[in-house]
């Protein structure tokens, strides 16, 4: 599970401009942010660049899952 959207929120950047930045669809950065799909560690690296943040802020520690 990840925070990208909320990462997103916080920063105040839309899904549509992530999207163009990674050079990916916006239907894909779409799944990423709603958690039908994870992104492979490169571009969760890559998102977390852009984003300003840690790769620790994108995701949801397993623990706090259960």
């Amino acid at each position: 599970m990840n925070r990208i959207k909320e990462v997103l929120h916080e920063k105040g950047m839309k899904q549509s401009l992530l999207a163009e930045r990674l050079g990916k669809s916006y239907n894909m950065v779409n799944s990423y942010a709603a958690n039908r799909r994870q992104p492979r560690v490169q571009v969760l690296f890559e998102i977390a660049e852009l984003l300003n943040v840690s790769v620790k802020d994108l995701l949801i520690d397993n623990q706090a899952v259960k």
